[in-house]
């Protein structure tokens, strides 16, 4: 592999570990713990998983000699994220701190290589190679939803014939849910393996009070403010484009709302708080139009909107209409799958009630398209297909016609539009992604050696210095709720939505009239890897004001 000149200077990047996890560690158990909600139905589903106590991880000053060594096996799920190659190799360094003839299995290109009995074992020689580095490519990663009985079956058999027996999951919440799922399930036959989740996802939406942020959110938004800084210099060179910058981020808008704090940007929409005011998507383009039209009347005909990648799913007048959308053509799959492409839109119009009927037939038949499209192994809306920021863009200047023919509207209004989402999956991690992500992975060595099954790796107070983290571990079930999925109500991970009355979003809407009216871009730049603290270390705002 040939590497490149950062690439070797990163190679020699020690993370920093947890004081408390430098040497050995005893496991103290907290209060038990209960689902985030619908208890009675998760405890029903989860009996041998439900109510378990939080874990906190102190040294032990006593620790017992000759600890046996510990197979593992690893599983990157979902969408790529900065950092998982560092939660490889903490957890590679954790075991073999463990007993040095433990052995570290890959599975790979995510749940389906375990299905399959694809693997491979990682070695230090292997493992050294992509220490500190972005991207899954060491093992790959899937999206292959692992819920049945036989997938389970199937999977035990590789484990028992490599001797495994611990298997983590390193995902985001839908991949973490099938590790509870799958916990839950190895607890009550017996089988003898524990089962342990890591939260990864960029999206940010991976959190709680014990889970502070979900890794590669850090990185991924640093990537994207720089790029964002990038355009916003351009743009304040040139004088002459507004802007539509879509950002990763399907079911929540922790990205724009970070990239909003670190640049600055004219406009920033938060879906968030679209559903909470009820917004129509009418609303939204006003919104935006009277902002181009009061910079246009100051002689600035150019600007940024910040736009998060879910948002049609916020609309609540669109939220509606895709649920029953999603209920239509999960219960008529095989017959719309014979449906001629010319005649879906008209299909779909037949069988919906008459309000949602509606709304569909006047949106634009590329979004109407957009909208039937297959969904994902989850069941949910591909929103990334969905150009909202070009019909944003289109929306707004039909509406600046208007005003044009008003007198209300005296500038001009260039649109140029941009998607930034596999730009920041895979970037090589900032030191604070680098820092968290080997201690999680580490931490997970830990919760497996103290016998433990059906928990999160959780690392806090990431607002400190990383030497004064906090490690242990979280029950997955007490992060749990009832979502309908595919037409039916299935336990999953509660979504962390952005809180309209957390410090970060006040934050940002005590600014956004001013950042609407003035220039005040922030230009970040790209991530620093070395020089002061300052530059190179700190955690994103959204993080920092949380825990101000």
């Amino acid at each position: 592999m040939e590497k490149s000149a950062l690439q070797k200077a990163r190679s020699v990047y020690k993370p920093k570990l947890p004081v408390v996890m430098t040497g050995a560690v005893k496991a103290v158990e907290g209060k038990e713990t209960n689902s985030v909600a619908d208890q009675e139905e998760i405890k029903a589903l989860f009996p041998n998983t439900y109510g378990l106590p939080e874990i906190q991880f102190e040294k032990d000053s006593a620790p017992a000699k000759g600890a046996a060594p510990i197979n593992v096996g690893v599983i990157l799920s979902g969408g790529q994220a900065p950092g998982g190659h560092n939660v490889i190799s903490g957890l590679f360094d954790g075991i073999k701190k463990v007993n040095r003839e433990s052995r570290l299995y890959g599975f790979l290109m995510g749940p389906g290589g375990f299905v399959d009995h694809q693997y491979m074992e990682l070695t230090a020689d292997i493992i050294d190679q992509f220490r500190n580095t972005g991207g899954f490519d060491i093992i790959g990663s899937g999206r292959t939803k692992l819920e049945t009985k036989a997938q389970f079956d199937k999977g035990l058999e590789i484990l028992k014939k490599l001797n495994i027996q611990a298997l983590v999951i390193i995902g985001g919440d839908d991949s973490n849910t099938n590790a509870a799922i799958l916990a839950e399930y190895y607890k009550q036959i017996n089988a003898g393996v524990q089962v342990i989740g890591c939260p990864k996802t960029i999206d940010g939406d991976l959190k709680n009070d014990v889970i502070e942020t979900s890794f590669g959110f850090d990185t991924a938004t640093k990537v994207y403010s720089e790029v964002i800084g990038n355009i916003q210099r351009d743009c304040n060179s040139s004088k002459k484009y507004w802007h539509f910058i879509k950002l990763m981020g399907r079911s929540a808008s922790h990205i724009a709302l970070e990239c909003a704090l670190q640049c600055q940007p004219n406009v920033c929409i938060i879906s968030e708080e679209v559903e909470a005011k009820k917004m129509t998507l009418n609303d939204i383009v006003d919104y935006i139009a009277d902002v181009v039209a009061a910079r246009a009347a100051d002689g600035k005909n150019f600007g940024t909107v910040l736009v998060p990648e879910g948002l049609i799913e916020f609309i609540p007048a669109m939220k509606a209409l895709i649920a029953e959308l999603n209920d239509l053509l999960a219960t008529n799959a095989e017959e719309f799958s014979h449906v001629d492409p010319s005649n879906r839109i008209e299909w779909v119009a037949s069988r919906l009630s008459d309000i949602n009927k509606e709304i569909f037939t006047s949106l634009p038949e590329g979004v109407a398209n957009q909208l039937c499209l297959d969904r994902d192994p989850h069941g949910n809306v591909q929103v990334s297909l969905i150009e909202t920021e070009k019909l944003l863009g289109h929306m707004v200047a039909r509406r600046l016609d208007l005003l044009k023919a008003n007198g209300r509207f005296v500038g001009k209004f260039a649109t140029l539009f941009h998607f930034f989402g596999y730009e920041g999956r895979c970037a090589d991690p900032s030191n604070f992604d680098a820092d968290y992500c080997y201690a999680l992975g580490f931490n997970a060595a830990c919760l497996i050696k103290s016998g433990l099954t059906g928990y999160m790796s959780s690392v806090r107070g990431l607002t400190k210095p990383s030497v004064q983290w906090t490690t242990g571990g979280i029950p997955i079930t007490m992060m749990m709720n009832m979502e309908r999925r595919h037409g039916q109500m299935k336990p999953v991970i509660q979504k962390a939505l952005v809180d309209l009355n957390g410090k970060p979003f006040k934050k940002f809407a005590a600014s956004r009239e001013r950042w609407a009216k003035n220039t005040e871009f922030i230009y970040p730049g790209p991530i620093q890897y070395f020089g002061p603290s300052e530059v190179c270390d700190q955690p994103s705002l959204t993080l920092k004001y949380e825990h101000e």
